[in-house]
């Protein structure tokens, strides 16, 4: 029986969201947009297109989101070589890997980014795939990246959970049958996580490794090797 341990990126393993917030505002103020970045961080987690139609509403100039995405893309990529990861981020990859999960990533990052997220981690031994938006129709918060990931490894979603930061990642978790895990060091408070929701919620990695035997880690189906 295959069980998995899902993984958002971006504010859940590296200490990246307020990277993103500052670089999105840039890049709207750029495009002539006045966007607080209260309003940025609360829409980081999904997809380009998606963020900006939560942003900028249905009725923005569509015309415009390639050069946004883009001019976020070029600032944010300034960071590749110095992404923070969050303490224990690659510990607690590699002891769930130890313990017979299957570790993936799923991310709304695409390909150099992502690339440049898990150099940061520092935990490819213990990652058995990735599953991103540009693998799927919709992007969180629908469930389709979770789906997509519990298929990558043949899991099914009662024995698997997922670990975020965002409630982007809480609805798309739920949505898709997963126990759903926040992490606090994204910046996103614990009521709006379990409002989403999360079952359990923790500082950080490390928290959550340190409390592996009494999470949702320990309640799901299947022997703990």
């Amino acid at each position: 029986m295959n069980r998995a341990a899902l993984f958002d990126v971006d504010g859940t393993l590296a200490d990246t969201n307020h990277l993103h917030v500052t670089c999105w505002w840039e890049a709207l103020r750029q495009g002539g947009h006045d966007v607080a970045m209260h309003d940025i961080h609360r829409a980081i987690g999904l997809p380009g297109e998606d963020l900006l139609a939560h942003l900028l509403g249905e009725d923005r100039d569509t015309d415009q989101d390639d050069t946004l995405t883009s001019a976020h893309d070029t600032l944010y990529g300034t960071y590749f070589d110095r992404l923070p990861p969050l303490d224990a981020a690659a510990d607690l990859l590699r002891e769930l890997d130890r313990r017979g999960w299957r570790v993936v990533l799923v991310t709304s990052a695409q390909q150099a980014e992502l690339d440049a997220l898990r150099r940061a981690v520092g935990a490819d031994d213990a990652i058995t795939a990735t599953a991103s938006a540009d693998d799927v129709e919709r992007g969180k918060p629908a469930p389709d990246p979770v789906d997509h990931a519990l298929d990558l490894v043949g899991a099914a979603a009662r024995d698997s959970v997922f670990v975020g930061d965002t409630v982007w990642d809480m609805r798309a978790g739920s949505r898709a049958g997963v126990t759903c895990v926040g992490l606090l060091c994204g910046g996103i408070p614990r009521a709006d996580l379990e409002g989403a929701g999360a079952r359990a919620v923790y500082r950080h990695p490390a928290d959550l490794l340190a409390h592996l035997a009494d999470s949702p880690f320990a309640d799901t189906a299947g022997p703990v090797p």
